[in-house]
């Protein structure tokens, strides 16, 4: 039986200095899932996945996306062919609209150059139309509805945190990076944003790819789960097979004789 991976990290390894922050690391995504990946302090799980997202070039190793070699690829590359991002702290633009910020993400539209707003401005009005229309699409989609007009800098986090999948739902994504989605999060709307993510999955089909420390999100969203030690993978499964694993929770907590001293 053939597996369909979107992402397939191939033997990874990352130096800073002295540190050896991943180790000839392989890990994968399988298209249509919603993957976890935890580990304690150290782990090297972000640096893990900065190199995915194309912040961190990895030293050696491959990373593939979709099939392609896309290592050492900036982020701005891979999100045109369909690899998107949210951060653990919401980037927004604070003094636009919710609807603006939506508006702003599908890239090349005409109104951007100066030329098509003199010359074909049937065009460029055509194009926001249908932008707009997606826009609000997207917004339903989130019930994010009352906030539509709301400059993005008033927004809560969550909100914020909302507003950053919409985002991603502008374009034709292949597989979302989420950062921390939890961060920052009250707990209401946070049961909203894990809602939201779990119908991308379900209803549009969306591949999701998640670096958090909330286990209890981790559990509920997570399907497989894969944990790093000391830059290296050490475990993948279902989270209840990973919450009783002891190689874990020594990874998480140490030995017995290390938490009795």
């Amino acid at each position: 039986m053939t597996t369909d991976l979107v992402i397939d990290v191939r033997n990874v390894s990352k130096r800073f200095g002295g540190l050896l922050a991943v180790n000839n690391c392989s890990l994968s995504v399988q298209r249509g899932s919603i993957t976890g990946l935890i580990g304690p302090n150290g782990a090297g799980k972000s640096t893990l996945f900065n190199m995915v997202a194309g912040n961190i070039t990895p030293d050696s190793g491959q990373v593939i996306f979709d099939g392609a070699d896309v290592t050492g690829m900036k982020p701005y590359q891979l999100f045109r062919i369909g690899m998107l991002r949210t951060f653990q702290i919401a980037h927004e633009f604070s003094q636009m609209t919710a609807l603006e910020n939506l508006m702003m993400v599908p890239g090349d539209q005409p109104g951007e150059h100066l030329v098509s707003t003199w010359f074909r401005p049937g065009l460029v009005k055509s194009r926001e139309t249908e932008v707009r229309k997606k826009a609000l699409d997207v917004i339903d989609f989130l019930k994010l509805g009352h906030v539509r007009n709301e400059l993005a800098g008033n927004l809560s986090g969550g909100q914020k945190k909302l507003l950053e999948l919409g985002r991603t739902m502008m374009v034709d994504a292949k597989v979302v990076l989420l950062d921390e989605v939890a961060a920052g999060v009250n707990k209401s709307l946070l049961n909203d944003l894990a809602s939201n993510i779990e119908r991308m999955n379900r209803e549009l089909g969306y591949t999701f790819f998640v670096i958090e420390h909330d286990m209890d999100l981790i559990g509920r969203l997570c399907d497989p789960v894969i944990v790093m030690a000391q830059g290296e993978k050490i475990a993948e499964g279902p989270m209840a097979e990973i919450r009783a694993n002891p190689q874990i929770v020594e990874a998480y907590f140490g030995s017995p004789a290390e938490v009795v001293a």
